[in-house]
């Protein structure tokens, strides 16, 4: 199973891409699963459904249930980690990881401004996408062998899936 991640601050268009990718890799018959991660409290179903009333009564793990989607819902944080393994479970071709800044996986950063360069820090960065030209970012990622996709349009990310299939 082949792990990217996309990484980038807040509305820098990390789901954008991510869609993109998904996009492409599904429509060449590749199975992909995805995660993403939220740094707020992030409630996963509508106040009042059945599945809202039992969390509320208590339950530490909620499952729903029908013909054609599962949806589990657990009273608690989960490591990275393990989601990776439970993705390697359900036999993807690929898996698409929003954000996990920390996490080990290569990851592509997606670079807004020069405000943003700090991204190139982080671990195991195998590109980065900006959507304009950055001359002082492109530079230093030049600099540490890191290559540079400047992708102006939301559905322009071309490059970046030839980079990530070669």
């Amino acid at each position: 199973m082949r792990i990217i991640q996309i990484v980038g601050y807040k509305k820098s268009g990390k789901t954008t891409l991510a869609c993109e990718l998904i996009r492409a890799f599904a429509a060449e018959g590749r199975k992909v699963g995805t995660l993403k991660h939220d740094a707020h409290q992030f409630e996963p179903e509508p106040p009042g459904t059945d599945t809202w009333k039992h969390r509320e009564a208590g339950s530490s793990a909620t499952a729903i249930v029908s013909p054609t989607r599962t949806a589990w819902v657990l009273e608690r944080t989960t490591p990275i980690e393990e989601l990776v393994s439970q993705m390697r479970l359900r036999d993807l071709d690929d898996l698409i990881i929003e954000g996990f800044k920390s996490a080990p996986y290569p990851k592509v950063a997606l670079i807004r401004n020069d405000g943003d360069a700090d991204l190139l820090q982080l671990s195991n960065v195998v590109a980065i996408a900006l959507r304009k030209p950055l001359p002082a970012v492109e530079e230093r990622a030049a600099a540490m062998g890191i290559p540079v996709l400047v992708l102006p349009a939301p559905d322009s990310s071309e490059r970046l899936l030839a980079f990530l299939r070669s």
